[in-house]
């Protein structure tokens, strides 16, 4: 028999409305405890800095700034921001760190000053339009030169103690880049951008900044990094056409051009000047080399998968960190006359992570998903295991097998694939499994079958022979109209529930194949999950609430309000179902008490939003992921925990 319901969010059962925004006023956020970020924004422009200890690095993930120790492996944040971090600097002490962001077009980007040894704020600079490209200490500390994106292009002076403006100009008439204060002077720093290079001087008692131009004759080049020699005497621009620009800073003219013959494809993405005088470059195809001045000749150099966004040298200038557009991080040895050799030394996704998910009662291991890549990681070590790669092609979802002999993927151009977890070497495909992607998928707990979704609605459930050999399409069911987003399946694996952005969940017989209940709702639905006991659906969407649903005769039970500004995407629920995660749009982690429809916990760190939480099997930690890369693992209370994997009610 079918069962059809229809609440809609607007005139929820009497009380269920006045219920929930009791509660919610009554409520009091704790915070979860941050463990661990695994995530790097590679793309950021010398984003990845080496403090002068030698001992930490930082560099950029969404809205948070992530301080490294290299030595205890442990890591800190700096959260300040409220979008993208687009730069970073580290003043020559290392007393104090400058981080600017990027915003969206009408709105202002701020800069933050950060005390370091605290890894608290000490000023919000807001002045600047869009973004704020480029930062730079003075030598004594004492000023702080920031540079406005395209949209802004201003160039402005700051105080550190007080952070004020001192003063503020143009950068130039068109586009800036890049901003330096020199080595041995607060009062003295150079820019450059498109199609100029400029020297100014800081005028303190008129509280002005003069610049002078630089003349390069009939020579025309984009500016996109600057360095300065130790002695103030030479300045060496890198620029889009690949070449490098000597520049004598003193008479502000132009000296020379090189390498010779050897330009760089795709330009200079970064420059540093060794204590020899040598320099170390990054391209945008991905060389790293190592330039001798005197002859302006390329020594040596190595090659890296992708474009070379930052160089941080260490202090003695033996070796430095590399890293690149796609997220990795390198060591080299800077040292060798003949070939360096890099060392990869971390990596992460460098695209949006559609999911997270552990392996059935076992909390050691997880595994993402993205475009092109499937990355299985430790959760202890936060190091990762094992990566799979299908070229251009995004993976939407993907789920353990029960035994945990395979890892069940979704991908866009229509094909399931199940790789070996340890090898990553394919197993099995299941082609055209749907039209325009597979966009949800789940394993029975009897290993002999799996549920999937796809973009146009359907639901088509999967006969699996032995170690997977052959694949039957059992029933193919169409009644959504729209991408199935979520599955799951009972514990008998008798029936599944589907959640689409048509509205609609449905419970589906997997035996009768046939539909036994449907619920309606004003929202695109994005996600769900069962109670344990299978009484009660909880189900979220865009309309930002969390429903729970009897799953006998489809009526709402209780109606929460999941977000107070954006949409939610993603649930997990504990053993016991004492209590649940949901994360979306409004960049929160959130724990929710299930019988009271409290949320106690709170996490804020991501930058974008979060596709994906899941409860670790042993409920001691929750891993989130989102459309800026990260994963962020949360540490759940030891009494909340102890909740969690209480089961003897259920």
């Amino acid at each position: 028999m079918t069962i059809e319901a229809s609440v809609t969010a607007e005139a929820p059962p009497a009380g269920v409305a006045e219920e929930s925004k009791e509660i919610e006023r009554s409520v009091k956020n704790g915070e979860l405890e941050l463990q661990a970020v695994i995530g790097f924004k590679g793309a950021v422009i010398d984003g990845m800095q080496l403090h002068p200890d030698n001992k930490h690095l930082l560099y950029p993930l969404g809205c948070t700034v992530v301080v490294r120790n290299l030595l205890e492996r442990t890591q800190d944040f700096m959260v300040g921001h409220d979008n993208q971090v687009n730069c970073i600097t580290i003043s020559d002490d290392g007393a104090f760190v400058a981080s600017g962001q990027r915003t969206f077009m009408g709105f202002p980007a701020d800069a933050i000053i950060w005390d370091f040894a605290t890894r608290k704020p000490l000023h919000k600079l807001s002045l600047h339009k869009v973004a704020v490209s480029s930062l730079s200490f003075s030598y004594n500390n004492k000023y702080l030169v920031s540079l406005g994106g395209q949209d802004d292009n201003a160039l402005v002076v700051w105080d550190v103690q007080s952070g004020q403006p001192i003063c503020g100009t143009p950068a130039a008439t068109d586009t800036a880049h890049t901003v330096k204060f020199l080595h041995n002077s607060d009062l003295h720093l150079i820019s450059g951008g498109n199609y100029h290079i400029r020297l100014w001087h800081l005028d303190l008692k008129n509280k002005k900044i003069h610049p002078t131009e630089v003349s390069t004759g009939n020579l025309k080049r984009v500016i996109t990094a600057v360095c300065i020699s130790k002695d103030d005497k030479l300045a060496y621009c890198g620029t889009q056409s690949g070449d490098i620009l000597e520049v004598n800073v003193d008479r502000g003219i132009y000296k020379r051009l090189g390498p010779h013959k050897q330009c760089f494809s795709q330009g200079v993405s970064c420059i540093r000047i060794l204590d020899d005088g040598d320099l170390i470059v990054g391209s945008g195809e991905g060389t790293i080399a190592k330039i001798d001045t005197r002859t302006f000749r390329i020594t040596t150099s190595c090659k890296v998968l992708g474009c070379v966004t930052s160089i941080a040298l260490t202090e003695d200038s033996t070796h430095f960190f590399a890293s690149i557009s796609s997220s990795n991080v390198y060591w080299v040895d800077a040292s060798p006359q003949d070939v360096m050799t890099p060392e990869l030394r971390n990596t992460c996704h460098h695209e949006a992570i559609n999911q997270v998910v552990f392996p059935h009662d076992f909390s050691e291991v997880f595994a993402t998903c993205s475009k092109e890549e499937v990355r299985v990681w430790n959760s202890r070590t936060r190091q990762e295991l094992l990566r799979i790669q299908v070229p251009n092609i995004e993976c939407y979802c993907m789920d353990f097998a029960r035994d945990g002999r395979s890892i069940v993927t979704g991908w866009h151009d229509g094909k399931i694939r199940a790789f070996l977890p340890q090898s990553g070497k394919l197993l099995y495909v299941i082609n055209d499994a749907h039209k325009n992607g597979v966009t949800a998928i789940t394993c029975s707990s009897d290993i002999g079958k799996l549920v999937s979704g796809g973009m146009e609605g359907e639901v088509r459930c999967w006969r699996l022979g032995k170690n997977g050999q052959t694949q039957v399409m059992e029933s193919s069911l169409k009644e959504h109209r729209g991408r199935v987003w979520c599955i799951r399946l009972t514990a008998d694996n008798a029936k599944a529930v589907s959640a689409s952005s048509d509205g609609s969940c449905i419970i589906w017989d997997l035996v009768s194949r046939t539909r036994s209940l449907c619920l309606f709702e004003s929202t695109m639905f994005k996600n769900l999950v069962y109670h344990p006991d299978e009484t009660q659906l909880v189900t979220t969407g865009s309309d930002r609430k969390i429903a729970y649903w009897d799953t006998f005769d489809g009526q709402t039970i209780r109606i929460l309000e999941g977000s107070e500004t954006a949409e939610l995407c993603t649930l997990s629920i504990s053993k016991s179902g004492s209590h649940f995660v949901s994360g979306g749009a409004d960049r929160t982690v959130k724990m929710w008490d299930y019988d009271e429809g409290v949320c106690h916990l709170s996490g804020a760190g991501h930058s974008g939003t979060i596709s994906s939480v899941a409860l670790s099997p042993d409920q001691s930690m929750i891993v989130s992921v989102g459309h800026e890369g990260g994963i962020f693992i949360w540490k759940v209370p030891e009494e909340i925990t102890e909740k969690c994997c209480d089961t003897s009610n259920l």
